[in-house]
């Protein structure tokens, strides 16, 4: 198994404990963290910190490799995070499919649970606390720069933020909650709105703030929560999901060429047909229900996927989705 240095790094998962359905975790240990040549991006983590509240696991292993750095028991302790073994992690995933989303809790006291009541998971902005403070900026790698491209750091993932500066832009990771005119002022080739945690439906600032922005018609490309966020901006509604969508290996079907595709997906909140925004149409959809993977809007210059196609961890069958809005930055800025 491979990828859970990855996922347990990935923010996105802030709020939330982790069932690994592999059954065997920990195989590989825990590499160093390492920069990408040239960049200050972690190649083997999503952030620099383990943002999962809890793991549960069926089984661990103390196995290394030739560029672990310690163990995946270590790790957890070393960050404080408590988890879990010896769980029939299959049965609890066969409870989860069942009874849907639930609030839980890793304890050794039973008085503990008396917390859980207290919890409300939904109206917790998770984002402010994986966002970051102030501006950040990543020079893209060993040549002049094609322009410049800011995300809306919603809790993006570092996969994410290589794979943009990979196109040849330098990227500015922007605090989510700024303003339509800070963003402006960056003098933006596009921009982007990137993946965090929790509930759409809680930002109301920030779609307001992505409405203003979409209305400029600067290329923009929405992944994951900024696929939620730009659908509520233009008028859609999102939906909390009774079983949302985490794996590596989700199937969707394209209606660019017909092809199905194996995705990587991390949401509990969706767009359903039913209740896409007006003049936006369907790019992709799920193979398992009737949720919209992506959409685009050429009214505002507007491309999203509910996936992620970085896929760190998971398949690229997708990376083609940067291809896309590369060339949509290339024709540059479309009038609303």
């Amino acid at each position: 198994m491979t990828g859970y240095p990855e996922s347990l790094t990935d923010p996105s998962y802030k709020g939330q404990i982790l069932v690994f359905t592999h059954p065997l975790i920990g195989n590989y240990g825990v590499p160093g963290k390492k920069m990408i040549n040239g960049t200050k991006i972690l190649s083997n983590f999503e952030s620099d910190h383990i943002q999962a509240e809890g793991v549960v696991v069926s089984e661990f292993t103390e196995g290394t490799k030739w560029d672990s750095n310690s163990t995946f028991d270590s790790w957890l302790k070393r960050e404080s995070i408590p988890g879990i073994f010896g769980v029939d992690t299959r049965e609890l995933t066969i409870r989860l499919r069942d009874g849907g989303a639930t609030i839980g809790m890793i304890s050794d006291n039973r008085r503990d649970m008396r917390e859980l009541d207290r919890y409300d998971y939904e109206s917790i902005n998770f984002v402010e606390m994986v966002s970051p403070k102030k501006p950040i900026y990543c020079k893209t790698r060993g040549k002049k720069p094609k322009g410049t491209i800011v995300v809306m750091d919603f809790g993006a993932k570092n996969g994410f933020i290589s794979d943009l500066m990979a196109l040849g832009y330098d990227v500015i990771r922007a605090p989510w909650d700024s303003s339509p005119e800070e963003i402006l002022e960056f003098r933006p080739s596009g921009i982007v709105y990137g993946n965090g945690p929790g509930n759409p439906n809680l930002l109301k600032g920030a779609i307001s703030n992505i409405k203003e922005l979409l209305d400029t018609g600067i290329p923009s490309m929405g992944i994951c929560l900024g696929h939620q966020l730009t659908t509520l901006a233009l008028g859609g509604k999102i939906k909390k999901m009774k079983l949302g969508h985490r794996a590596v290996n989700k199937g969707v079907m394209s209606r660019i060429d017909g092809h199905a595709y194996i995705t990587t997906h991390n949401h509990g909140y969706a767009l359903s047909k039913g209740d896409m925004p007006s003049g936006a149409k369907v790019l992709f959809e799920s193979i398992d229900d009737d949720v919209v993977e992506g959409i685009m809007d050429k009214r505002h210059n507007l491309l999203t996927t509910q996936f992620h196609p970085e896929a760190r961890p998971g398949a690229w069958d997708t990376r083609f989705i940067f291809d896309m809005f590369y060339k949509m930055m290339q024709h540059g800025r479309k009038k609303a």
